[in-house]
């Protein structure tokens, strides 16, 4: 339904030339369960008091949309006073009278592993979508400030706009709040920054932004035990973590030693998540153990924590990643995975 919103809001033409799609006007492009919100953001005040007409028809071409039941379109501008504060360059962090803990925020779980390839990226994405679907109002933190990969998993593009030059307003999707450095920077340009500067960002990304009232913020971690990492759990309070690790040998290997990161910061684990545990064959039906089979689940019952899910490898998980629709925001064997893994954790009160 995204594309065909979009491809709608294409065919207005602008009165200078163009169209909104591709003037890159559209920001926060939500749908859920055909309610479909976006903001209609323009160069400048003077040119926003003008559009009203155009947020009018556009509301009324999206409205045409087969599935959609309600739009809502606002206007927004670009103003002459400051921006959001900086992240495009980074910053050393500036001293806190108390731990980094959002007001509004109820629990802040961090989702990290020992590496990379894993699938903590594609956990995250689709645990806050299951949460969201399960009533929660959650917010999802990308943290992994060298690799983002929320903003293409989630299905959100466009700069986060700071009305009063200090307090940034986090984009939307699928029913979670999103913050993300990919949001600052193009696709394609690398961050290259100490771990002050890496430390500065993080701080901004959980202090400056409007993450509003929710009951959880999940932070996807950067693989490894690093600078980001230590800082969030020294720094802020984090209720709880969660390692994400594939069966192979290998891999667990790395995932004790963030299990032994967050034992050595007091962060408490809230429970291990087997990724890519088995593949099924969508040919024969037969099932493959491509990384191992239970190596996470003999390592959570060797450490005394739950094995709170897993969740199979398959090609709609990675299709839908790259689409940014998550696979937790439809039907299907996988979504119903998540949904239980949601479930646990409200269930448990973790969540």
């Amino acid at each position: 339904m995204r594309r065909a919103i979009e491809a709608a809001l294409a065919r207005l033409a602008l009165p200078d030339g163009g169209d909104l799609i591709g003037r890159k006007m559209i920001r926060a492009l939500s749908v859920e369960a055909g309610q479909v919100r976006f903001v209609i953001e323009a160069p400048s005040p003077e040119t926003a008091r003008q559009m009203e007409p155009l947020r009018r028809a556009a509301e009324a071409v999206v409205a045409q949309v087969p599935g959609v039941t309600g739009v809502s379109a606002a206007l927004t501008a670009h103003g002459p006073a400051p921006k959001a504060p900086s992240l495009k360059i980074g910053g050393h962090p500036t001293p806190q009278a108390g731990p980094m803990k959002p007001a509004g925020v109820n629990r802040i779980l961090a989702i990290g592993s020992g590496k990379g390839g894993v699938g903590k990226s594609t956990v995250s994405s689709n645990l806050a979508v299951a949460l969201a679907r399960a009533g929660r109002r959650v917010g999802l933190l990308d943290a992994d400030i060298y690799g983002p990969s929320q903003p293409r998993m989630m299905g959100a593009s466009g700069k986060p706009a700071s009305p009063d030059g200090k307090i940034i307003e986090p984009l939307h999707a699928h029913g979670v709040t999103l913050m993300s450095i990919g949001f600052m920077l193009p696709e394609d340009k690398a961050v290259v920054w100490r771990g002050p500067m890496l430390m500065g960002a993080l701080q901004q990304m959980l202090g400056q932004v409007n993450w509003g009232t929710l009951d959880v913020l999940l932070v996807d971690l950067p693989p490894g035990t690093g600078d980001v990492a230590m800082t969030l759990c020294q720094k802020s309070e984090v209720s709880g973590a969660i390692v994400v690790s594939t069966p192979q040998d290998v891999a667990l290997l790395d995932a004790r030693k963030a299990l032994d990161m967050f034992r050595t910061l007091k962060t408490p684990v809230l429970g291990l998540i087997e990724n890519m545990s088995v593949f099924h064959c969508p040919h024969c039906g037969g099932e493959s153990h491509i990384f191992g089979h239970g190596g996470v689940a003999a390592e959570a019952e060797r450490l005394g924590v739950p094995l709170l899910a897993a969740l199979p490898i398959d090609l709609d998980t990675r299709l839908a990643g790259d689409a940014g629709a998550p696979v937790a925001a439809g039907d299907g064997p996988v979504a119903q995975a998540y949904r239980q893994l949601a479930d646990g954790l409200v269930r448990g009160g973790m969540a």
